[in-house]
């Protein structure tokens, strides 16, 4: 059986163009290993022991995560870069302490948080502010992360 010249670069164009073609389709169905959940991960951390929370009226001596909720943004603070605020959406802080290393949480499974309400806000920053609260302590109790209120002096 003799096949045409043309005919022979046709067949070998057209298979290479088929094994391109299933080598992209195969690719296109690997599926990418899903994000751990934070909650999960956080329940990596021991839960928290109060006994090792130190005796304080603010957050000077806190080493665990320590956050303040404001109208507009969420600061986390932690051990690992205590010099360093750094700013979130609420919806953005469990992720975020997930994200910390193991040694961040030196009182197991729990963070500070401040909200900071300044006298004289206008009615909406206020609403706002019960907004990112309500979020951050539903995330955080959903994920059995136990929070330490600290009240603004």
């Amino acid at each position: 059986m003799s096949v045409p010249r043309g005919g022979l670069r046709t067949i070998v164009v057209s298979f290479l163009a088929f094994i391109l073609v299933a080598s992209l389709g195969a690719c296109s169905r690997q599926s990418v290993a899903p994000q751990p959940d934070a909650a999960n991960v956080l329940q990596g951390i021991s839960p928290a022991d109060p006994a090792k929370y130190p005796s304080l009226h603010g957050a000077k001596h806190w080493s665990n995560p320590y956050l303040v909720i404001r109208a507009d943004r969420v600061g986390l603070v932690s051990g690992v870069a205590a010099s360093e605020e750094q700013m979130l959406k609420p919806e953005e802080v469990l992720n975020a302490l997930a994200q910390l290393p193991a040694t961040a949480w030196p009182y197991g499974r729990a963070v500070a948080v401040l909200v900071e309400e300044k006298p004289g806000m206008a009615e909406a920053e206020k609403i706002a502010l019960r907004r990112s609260r309500g979020i951050v302590a539903g995330d955080l109790q959903n994920a059995h992360v136990a929070i330490r209120w600290i009240a603004t002096s």
